[in-house]
C-alpha cells in the first residue's frame, strides 16, 4: 500500500509533467489495482486513459466559451416534433457535417421562433466535438465590433477575429437595412472567409436580402457568393419559444427543463 510520503512526491511529479488530472482518479484506480481488478500496465493505461478524457473535457469547454454561445443547446435537446412542417429529416442530416467538411455553409430561415438559432449552436457544437474553434455572434454586434476597429484602427484584428474560426455562426442577418459602411464590412468578412463555414439564421428569405443592401453591385457580389455555397433550409412552423417555458409538457409528455 502507498504511504503518504511516496502520494506526496507522486503527486508533485504528476504535477511537475503536468499531469495532476490524474490526481482525480488515482485512489479509485488504485483500489481497483489492490483488489485485483487491474495490472500494472492496466493500471498506467486506465490513468493515461483518465488524463486524455480530463483535457479533452477541459479543451471542449474552453471552446464552448470562445463560441459565446447563447445556450448549452444540443440536436438531440430539439423537439422535432413540435411542428409538423419542420424538415426533420433534412436537419438530421446536417449532424453528419458533411457540408462543414466539404467547406460550404448553411442558410436556416423562417418564422420568428422555429428554432432556428437551436439548430444553429446545436450544429456549432458538434464542430467544436471535432476540436475546432467556433464564434457565434448577433449579425448586429459582429457589424458594431467592426465599425468600432474604424474608430480605434483595430479593424484589421477584429476582422481576423470573426476569419478565423472554423466556423462562424451569424445569428438574426438581414434584420434591417445596412449603411453602406456595414455592407462593406459584411463585403470583407465574406470574402476573408471564402472556402470556410458559415451558419446564418435568418428570418427573411435569401432572396429578400438584396434590397437590404445600399448599393446593388456589392450586394450582388456577396450574396451571388455567399448563397450559392450554402444549404437554404427553410423552418416553418409555430413558434417553439413557448415550448420551452419552465415546466412547459412537451410533445413526448415529458416535462421541458427551463433554458
Amino acid at each position: 500500500m502507498a504511504t503518504g510520503i511516496e502520494l506526496g512526491a507522486l503527486d508533485k511529479a504528476l504535477r511537475t509533467l503536468k499531469l495532476g488530472g490524474m490526481l482525480d482518479t488515482l485512489e479509485a484506480r488504485l483500489a481497483q489495482a489492490r483488489a485485483g481488478e487491474l495490472g500494472h500496465i492496466a493500471f498506467l493505461q486506465v490513468l493515461c486513459e483518465d488524463e486524455i478524457s480530463r483535457r479533452e473535457s477541459a479543451a471542449i469547454a474552453r471552446r464552448q466559451r470562445k463560441a459565446r454561445f447563447d445556450e448549452p443547446v444540443t440536436m438531440e435537446g430539439f423537439d422535432f416534433a413540435a411542428s409538423p412542417k419542420l424538415p426533420a429529416a433534412q436537419l438530421r442530416d446536417l449532424a453528419a457535417l458533411r457540408w462543414f467538411h466539404a467547406g460550404e455553409s448553411i442558410i436556416l430561415f423562417g418564422p420568428v421562433g422555429v428554432g432556428k438559432s437551436h439548430i444553429a449552436q446545436s450544429l456549432g457544437q458538434l464542430v467544436i466535438r471535432l476540436g475546432l474553434d467556433v464564434r457565434f455572434i448577433k449579425t448586429s454586434r459582429a457589424l458594431s465590433h467592426l465599425a468600432g476597429g474604424h474608430a480605434d484602427h483595430t479593424w484589421p484584428k477584429r476582422l481576423a477575429e470573426l476569419t478565423r474560426p472554423a466556423l462562424l455562426i451569424l445569428d438574426d442577418w438581414g434584420m434591417r437595412e445596412l449603411t453602406a459602411a456595414q455592407a462593406d464590412d459584411l463585403y470583407e468578412l465574406i470574402s476573408e472567409r471564402s472556402g470556410k463555414s458559415m451558419i446564418l439564421t435568418s428570418n427573411r428569405a435569401p432572396e429578400e436580402w438584396y434590397k437590404l443592401f445600399p448599393n446593388p453591385v456589392v450586394a450582388e457580389s456577396l450574396l451571388d457568393r455567399l448563397i450559392n455555397t450554402s444549404y437554404r433550409v427553410f423552418m416553418d412552423g409555430p413558434s417553439y419559444r413557448p415550448n420551452k417555458r419552465p415546466g412547459k409538457t412537451s410533445t413526448s409528455g415529458r416535462p421541458r427543463q427551463s433554458k
